[in-house]
């Protein structure tokens, strides 16, 4: 691999800073008391550091129960997204069958509608079995995601067939195959699909918005937004729980980064 240039290096330093300004911009602010985050003269970091703020907002906010049910959906969204998307892309992938083309034309054609789009027949799905106003309404619907079927298809293509038909004649069912070898196989491509899932589903606000109408059932996301009143806002508890909501996003990109690069660049995801 060619090694990057010092020029190369600066520019990636520098755009490195400016996207985490704003990031260490919101941690610091959260440890400042009130009267300095309103200051005439903001200062980048705290003069008087506190954790008053994260104190209140976990006291008083209920975040311990709107915590736990993102993490319920983000995880159990995101395990079906890996089971879903990767048995279809090994499908499109893989089997050749008539129509299969234009199958996947369909499923890309899908990544440019946008959710205001889909929203109504979505709900009304949900209405008719019963699964508004429950944490189902959440998991269920993206469990099935166009994006995540081509980078599973786009990643099992390059996984020779050759492997797949002596696995074959030796007599393996193609559930074994699917479970021995393509799974294990694609660990960079899941890792990146895993990633993308729990991120989409952590910091997703408009369909909680939607399907949600019970306080108790509130993800971390809408959790956030009550803070902001009709007459005032509560600017040093929004920042402090947004500063722990970056928590989980951030742990499991540190562990499955080396995955999250490879399955990115060999599923032609890389932009």
């Amino acid at each position: 691999m060619k090694k990057a240039t010092i020029p190369q290096y600066t520019i990636a330093s520098i755009l490195v800073l400016v996207f985490l300004i704003p990031v260490l911009y919101i941690i610091f602010s959260s440890f400042k008391p009130i009267n300095e985050l309103f200051s005439t003269n903001p200062t980048f970091f705290p003069n008087q550091w506190t954790t008053n703020n994260y104190v209140e907002a976990l006291q008083g906010g209920n975040f311990g129960r709107y915590i736990f049910n993102s993490f319920i959906v983000a995880v159990s969204s995101t395990v079906l997204a890996v089971v879903i998307n990767s048995m279809s892309g090994y499908a499109l992938a893989k089997f050749r069958f008539k129509g299969d083309s234009v199958i996947m034309l369909i499923i890309l054609s899908t990544i440019m509608l946008p959710l205001e789009i889909i929203m109504v027949p979505i709900f009304s799905v949900l209405k008719f079995f019963g699964l508004y106003n429950s944490l189902w309404a959440l998991i269920i619907p993206p469990a099935a995601t166009p994006t995540g079927i081509f980078l599973m298809r786009q990643y099992l293509l390059t996984i020779p067939d050759e492997i797949i038909q002596s696995a074959r004649i030796d007599g393996a069912s193609e559930w074994k195959i699917f479970y021995s070898i393509i799974l294990p196989n694609a660990k960079p491509a899941i890792a990146t699909l895993a990633i993308f899932s729990f991120m989409w589903r952590w910091n997703d606000y408009v369909w909680p918005l939607i399907a949600i109408n019970s306080p108790k059932k509130y993800t971390l996301q809408l959790a956030i937004a009550n803070f902001t009143g009709e007459f005032n806002t509560d600017y040093n508890s929004i920042l402090a729980v947004s500063a722990i909501s970056m928590i989980p996003m951030l742990i499991i990109f540190i562990i499955f980064q080396k995955q999250f690069v490879q399955g990115t660049v060999q599923s032609g995801m890389k932009g």
